[in-house]
């Protein structure tokens, strides 16, 4: 007879549901679900785990017949390496950068912001800083226009504005020309 205090009167508990992708480490995602969910083969998935490209980090495989078991946050580093690969960046290129990050001790690989532009990988790391993986790590800077533009906006509601017009040939400048046979040049023509 089913437990009054039971929710549901089948006896089953939440554990019984199917799983929902967390960021919890305590369930694993078999290889072929790995697969399914990133979208890349199963063949892919083998070669990177033997190589330590993204090695799972709930099971490993440990001998014939075992199962890897992928955490979420493994697939997440799955997927932005599949990304990565459909942007042109080679896998050469993408290990590079992903060994770049591990030697720094950047354990978390989920929790950055890459860039590439196709060809290298960077990692953002904010607004004003972008590391160029392939180069050892080196600091790369981004200028954002709207920024630059809003600046320069905020800069010159201070400073005095002059009309675009040209002035008239007749009447000499009012700034000096620069240098001596520059003015010559001017007064010759002038006449």
């Amino acid at each position: 007879m089913p437990d009054p205090r039971d929710p549901d009167p089948a006896g089953r508990s939440d554990t019984d549901a199917p799983s929902v992708p967390t960021d919890d480490d305590s369930v694993g995602y078999r290889g072929v679900t790995a697969c399914h969910a990133v979208g890349i083969s199963y063949r892919q998935l083998d070669y990177w785990a033997r190589t330590a490209l993204v090695v799972p980090s709930v099971r490993d495989a440990s001998g014939s017949g075992t199962q890897r078991l992928y955490s979420f946050r493994d697939l997440v580093v799955l997927k932005v390496v599949k990304r990565l690969l459909d942007a042109g960046v080679s896998l050469q290129n993408i290990r590079k950068a992903i060994e770049t990050l591990r030697s720094r001790g950047v354990d978390d690989l989920a929790g950055i912001t890459l860039i590439s532009d196709g060809t290298t990988v960077y990692e953002c790391r904010s607004p004003e800083e972008v590391v160029d993986l392939l180069q050892g790590g080196q600091g790369v800077f981004g200028i954002a226009i709207g920024g630059a533009f809003k600046e320069i906006q905020g800069s010159l509601s201070h400073l005095p504005a002059e009309p675009a017009e040209p002035a008239p040939a007749d009447e000499p400048a009012d700034e000096p020309t620069g240098d001596e046979l520059a003015a010559r040049r001017a007064r010759r023509r002038a006449g």
